[in-house]
């Protein structure tokens, strides 16, 4: 055997006994990251039938199709949501039961999401004079997708799924750069302009036809308090036809930015604005000279060495 990998083994199984809580073992399996990122995709091929597979789709395959990838999501999903059960504290609760049950209401609850995304389409194209077309906003938008995926796994979220709800997510934000927590309340008509390194926090709550720029953050306060801030609103509230634009960070559970409020860009805010308010920075000096012009360098010649 080779002596160095045997010691190297034999120090990490000291590491394992001395450090707690980053080992999962003798408990069962956790939910898998490479299932919920195929899960995730077939997702997306069932709430935009047509844009996300290879092969073309006629009208007289779609039920047959729809009815094979139900079939699997049901089935992949069923496993993940009874893994993430195990971390739920219920005594005595049949995790079997308990999964189907909530893998079937999310299921039933698609046709709902699908509602509440074409309105996510219909503003993209309404806000965005650079668009030309749903297709292209479905298949080249990053913020389509990561709506998306989060209106699904809100549902999750809302049933008391552990884990699995945020994996969703964090998916979402691994390929598009937008960070939505699952928790998060949204409405109808929501629009993320660009979208890369938009955060918006659990307990956010965004009305309709909402507009975010790329940078946003609705954020909580400082956190010194820790887990002791759990499950209280920490995260702004934005109502109707409110735009935010980029950079700017809103900050605080007890901050409400008024219908129809404009946030101008690199704005910090921590306070509540009135509706039908424009809230900027104040005015900036901006200096513009022409670049010094540079002595050209003389050189003097050389001198050869015969």
């Amino acid at each position: 055997m080779d002596r160095r990998q045997e010691e190297i083994v034999q120090r990490l199984m000291t590491s394992y006994c001395e450090v707690g809580g980053i080992n999962h073992v003798d408990s069962g399996n956790l939910p898998s990251k490479k299932a919920i990122a195929v899960l995730c995709g077939d997702l997306l091929q069932v709430l935009f039938p047509g844009f996300f597979s290879e092969d073309a789709l006629t009208s007289q395959d779609l039920e047959l199709l729809t009815h094979e990838r139900v079939a699997g999501i049901r089935e992949r999903l069923n496993i993940e949501v009874r893994r993430s059960l195990r971390l739920r504290d219920s005594q005595g609760e049949n995790l079997d039961e308990a999964a189907m049950k909530l893998v079937d209401e999310f299921m039933a609850n698609l046709p709902a999401v699908r509602q509440l995304l074409q309105t996510d389409v219909q503003a993209a194209f309404d806000g965005d004079p650079a668009a030309r077309s749903f297709e292209e906003i479905i298949l080249a938008y990053p913020g389509l997708e990561a709506i998306a995926i989060q209106r699904s796994a809100h549902h999750l979220y809302q049933a008391g799924v552990p884990l699995l709800p945020r994996m969703m997510t964090e998916w979402a934000h691994s390929r598009t750069g937008i960070d939505i927590h699952p928790g998060a309340k949204i409405g109808s008509h929501f629009f993320i302009d660009h979208g890369t390194g938009v955060v918006i926090g659990e307990t956010s709550e965004i009305g309709a036809h909402v507009k975010l720029y790329q940078g946003v953050g609705l954020v909580a306060k400082s956190l010194a308090a820790g887990q002791a801030l759990a499950g209280k609103k920490r995260h702004p509230t934005l109502e109707d036809h409110v735009t935010i634009y980029a950079g700017a960070t809103i900050v605080g559970g007890d901050t409400i930015i008024g219908a129809r409020s404009v946030i101008g860009a690199n704005v910090f805010l921590m306070e509540s604005v009135a509706p039908d308010m424009v809230y900027a920075l104040g005015d900036q000096e901006h200096r513009i000279r022409g670049r010094k012009k540079q002595e050209p360098v003389r050189k003097e010649p050389s001198i050869g060495i015969a």
